[in-house]
């Protein structure tokens, strides 16, 4: 049973159960720990040290009442999983839509642990959602949602302790009131807080396009790294929002000929390749691919199977798995999108050849101008645009470099080697701190 108050309880971590044997490959926080016990296994990590690193340091499950526009009151269920901080501070973004749940907050914590761990960065890993449907809720009435659940959070947000960011349905908004929330609180402005703000309140540039440009640069080194020449490849981009369309634009810069794109809404083809900036301008009038007259709609099925050198997959977890996996016909996979390939799909993409860049180096570059917007806030001086890009193209570069090595030490897969070079890295943090009791 939950024990749940409108403060937020906090699970201890020694509550925590073993787990039954895995079954089910396609959960979130299952895929994780499958590739997890994989990589521990390869460096035979300390049992100890294995338990310590698989649990959460916190779960946190609250209660946020608001009174809706209606004046009626309605209840939501807010979650924050801590899933470390040997490293530093735990970071992660906030989510809100229907499905958010405990399992899923847990992967996407631990996921943001080694994706940290990876890119040289002293974060742990965090998440945190509401369940909720806020396409159903007016402007004020998220507002009043985001400002209790940061009033519920104030023992566990600090620019030293837990930094929220945005997420799936969240934005540079939200993250200001939860920003103004905890400075009203804490009776100072505290910029730091939280990262994902708008550039008037301390955000970055080149916040936005981070998570995008990061799955750039890692396909650009994948590509060269199989010496295919950027001009002359094919692309096909799973998602177009926000990590979607900025992967699409840049790689489209790159010279890359994108043939397949999709949305909530369908996919287009193109056999010639799109002309992102119109593409662009025709989503910004229409809110959609939709009805883009240069194309022809194909479905989700028939895009992930096009014949590319390059696939992105920015859309949702879980896009690739064992029922489709031996159909597609690309040579790289990025994953743009967090857990957008099940577990279960690994070992049929290794027979086939592809070379999957994971999501934990993928998708990095978000969190990693994060840590550049968060360091700015605490100095109280911001870095130029082309400064923060320079900066984020040589971690992500440094980050693809040691995960490929890393790989090809211990005979394994980009995904394999890159939970390897994450767990070793937060376990000897781990030794080298030590236990306090």
């Amino acid at each position: 049973m939950k024990n749940t108050d409108t403060h937020g309880s906090i699970i201890p971590s020694n509550s925590y159960k073993e787990p039954a044997p895995i079954t089910d490959k396609e959960n979130p926080f299952e895929s994780m720990m499958e590739r997890f016990d994989h990589a521990a296994k390869i460096l035979g990590l300390d049992q100890g040290i294995y338990n310590y690193l698989k649990n959460p340091v916190k779960q946190i499950i609250t209660s946020i009442p608001i009174i809706m526009d209606h004046g009626g009151i309605e209840v939501f269920e807010g979650y924050r999983v801590i899933h470390n901080d040997i490293l530093g501070p735990s970071k992660g973004g906030i989510r809100y839509a229907p499905d958010v749940n405990l399992d899923e907050m847990k992967a996407l914590a631990a996921w943001m642990t080694w994706k940290c761990s990876i890119v040289g960065i002293p974060f742990g890993g965090a998440k945190g959602g509401i369940k909720c449907d806020p396409s159903k809720m007016s402007k004020g009435e998220i507002e009043r949602m985001t400002r209790r659940f940061t009033s519920n959070m104030l023992d566990v947000f600090g620019p030293d302790k837990d930094i929220p960011a945005p997420d799936m349905n969240t934005n540079e908004q939200t993250m200001a009131w939860i920003m103004d929330t905890y400075s009203m609180h804490t009776k100072r402005t505290e910029k730091a807080v939280v990262t994902g703000k708008p550039s008037i309140l301390g955000g970055s540039l080149g916040r936005r396009e981070a998570t995008g440009r990061g799955v750039m640069i890692v396909s650009v080194s994948a590509l060269n790294k199989l010496s295919i020449n950027p001009k002359n490849a094919i692309a096909v981009i799973q998602g177009f929002g926000n990590v979607g369309s900025v992967s699409a634009s840049l790689l489209h810069e790159q010279g890359v000929r994108i043939i397949g794109l999709s949305d909530i809404n369908g996919a287009i083809y193109n056999k010639n390749g799109f002309n992102i900036p119109e593409v662009l301008e025709h989503v910004e009038k229409n809110g959609s691919l939709k009805n883009y007259p240069k194309a022809d709609e194909i479905s989700n099925e028939e895009l992930l199977e096009l014949n590319c050198d390059l696939l992105v997959p920015a859309a949702k977890e879980d896009q690739i798995t064992s029922h489709n996996a031996h159909k597609l016909k690309c040579r790289i996979i990025a994953e743009g999108a967090n857990g957008p390939t099940s577990a279960n799909a690994d070992n049929i993409l290794q027979e086939k050849g592809i070379l999957v860049i994971p999501d934990i180096l993928a998708n990095a570059g978000g969190v990693t101008v994060s840590y550049f917007e968060w360091v700015q806030d605490r100095m109280g001086y911001f870095w130029t645009l082309p400064l923060v890009n320079e900066r984020l193209e040589r971690m992500m570069d440094e980050a693809f470099i040691n995960v490929y090595k890393s790989a090809e030490q211990y005979n394994v897969t980009l995904r394999i080697g890159a939970y390897i070079l994450a767990i070793d890295k937060v376990a000897k943090t781990l030794k080298i701190r030590g236990i306090y009791a």
